[in-house]
């Protein structure tokens, strides 16, 4: 709730003119009554879903990936709403994958370096070696697979068969990476600054922590026999 306005209103004002869509999974502190008294304003370029309760982070994607199917979006963005992604670099990732006509493009953490601000060296290092070993274990040359800021053409979406993504945590951004990569889509690592939340708290548990390592494997082994092809970087 602490950031929602401030985000609304910050994407709004993009000159991409992007269109918003915010789930809520039936939080208590009033996150969806202040998107409605949004809508009063942005009543073409504001929607909300609001769901029962925690239904997990990939399940709220995956039904807004649906939602943005249906309503006809070429191009469908993910991303936090806690200001961890910064709402400008929307403007990036799309331009990236019109000009460059991508398929994906993942706004990366580490393509570049190390670009986080204000995050623990201790969980610096889980989350750059997180996809260290996502690498080594599965191939794919993409190095930040747990990314959550990601732009999609359609086309992907529409060929990824979303009823049959298996994971809800932060294993469902490696799987979705994963098998967009060997499916041969056109994939592009676009630096991004990723800042930690100053307000509200994270999601990770161990549970979620413990689907991502053991999915990695259970990801490679079903799709063994798929070969892959090349990732785009900038």
């Amino acid at each position: 709730m602490e950031n929602i306005q401030d985000l609304i209103v910050e994407v709004m004002a993009l000159p991409e003119d992007f269109d918003l869509l915010v789930i809520d999974d039936n939080s208590p502190d009033g996150t969806s009554n202040l998107v409605k008294q949004m809508q009063e304003t942005y009543s073409e370029r504001l929607s909300l879903i609001v769901r029962k309760g925690k239904l997990g982070l990939g399940t709220a994607y995956l039904e807004g990936f649906a939602y943005a199917l249906k309503e006809g979006y070429e191009y469908i963005f993910e991303m936090d709403a806690d200001f961890s992604h910064n709402p400008q670099d929307l403007s990036v990732l799309y331009t990236a994958a019109v000009k460059g006509n991508h398929d994906m493009v993942i706004g990366s953490r580490y393509v570049s370096g190390v670009n986080v601000v204000n995050w623990p060296m201790g969980r610096v290092l889980m989350s750059f070696f997180a996809s260290k070993y996502v690498q080594f274990i599965t191939g794919i040359p993409i190095k930040d697979t747990t990314a959550g800021f990601v732009c999609y053409h359609r086309k992907v979406l529409e060929a990824i068969p979303l009823d049959k993504v298996k994971f809800i945590g932060y294993a469902f951004q490696i799987e979705m990476k994963f098998t967009a990569w060997k499916m041969g889509f056109d994939i592009l690592e676009a630096p991004i600054i990723f800042t930690d939340r100053t307000r509200g708290t994270s999601k990770m548990s161990k549970h979620i922590f413990r689907e991502a390592i053991l999915g990695v494997i259970y990801m490679k082994v079903k799709s063994i026999f798929i070969k892959p092809k090349p990732v785009n970087q900038i």
